[in-house]
């Protein structure tokens, strides 16, 4: 038995998200028969993280389990030749049977793309966040500074998660600004469910006004997801990178 690791890009805009679901067809369920159709057998396919609908990802990485004689480099191409082209696989290798996708990774890198205009968006409607309000970039520059360390981020989560703790460590968080473009980039041990999103609602609250940079402290140690932004449209999430 061969454990096989796959690097993935995906568009996430036709689909119901990374994880099987009888909702509708996702990313995972795609891969996992354009493996049985190449390999001739079925697996299940471990991600390393669980992205929603509409969400996309540059560097997602999964594994399986397979008895293939196949050549792990060569996996990657042959999957492309059949996936959709909205998935493409981008590396592929052997690794160690103790190898997991989700349980040994170390931290992970999202980026968050927003459109600062008044006009509504044509061609980035399904790969950005539309924001038509001015927005104060040095205020939401500031506010970036509160959310970094270790902390209980349980007010920047949505419930639907069962995770053993709320606390994480956010290594880096940044906004490049380029003409009507403000890219946010992100980079943590981990994340809870929504919260990537919600700390950029929360930003974008900050450069409309709503809420002033200094309160970003108050609002995480109170717990309360009241008091935080609301949540960002998934649209405009890329998964960049995770860290082994």
């Amino acid at each position: 038995m061969r454990n096989i690791k796959l690097i993935i890009e995906y568009d996430g805009t036709n689909y119901c998200g990374w994880q099987k679901q009888k909702n509708g067809i996702s990313i995972e369920e795609m891969i996992e028969k354009s493996i049985e159709k190449i390999l001739k057998e079925k697996v299940e396919l471990i991600g390393s993280s669980r992205t929603d609908a509409k969400v996309h990802a540059k560097g997602q990485v999964a594994n399986f389990f397979t008895n293939t004689r196949v050549p792990a480099e060569k996996i990657c191409n042959a999957l492309n030749s059949v996936l959709p082209e909205d998935i493409k696989i981008i590396h592929s290798e052997e690794v160690s049977k103790e190898f997991h996708s989700r349980y040994d990774s170390k931290g992970k890198k999202y980026s968050y793309l927003i459109v600062n205009r008044e006009v509504p968006l044509a061609l980035y409607r399904n790969y950005a966040a539309h924001v038509k309000y001015d927005l104060n970039l040095g205020n939401m520059q500031e506010a970036c500074k509160y959310f970094l360390g270790e902390h209980d981020f349980s007010a920047f989560r949505s419930t639907g998660s069962s995770v053993k703790t709320s606390v994480r460590n956010i290594m880096l968080l940044e906004l490049i600004k380029r003409d009507e473009f403000i890219t946010v980039n992100i980079e943590a041990n981990g994340f809870l469910y929504n919260m990537v999103r919600i700390i950029v609602g929360t930003l974008i609250d900050v450069g409309r006004g709503k809420i002033k940079p200094n309160e970003i402290k108050d609002i995480i140690q109170s717990k309360d997801r009241k008091r935080a932004g609301a949540t960002a449209p998934p649209q405009g999430l890329y998964l960049e990178k995770v860290y082994y």
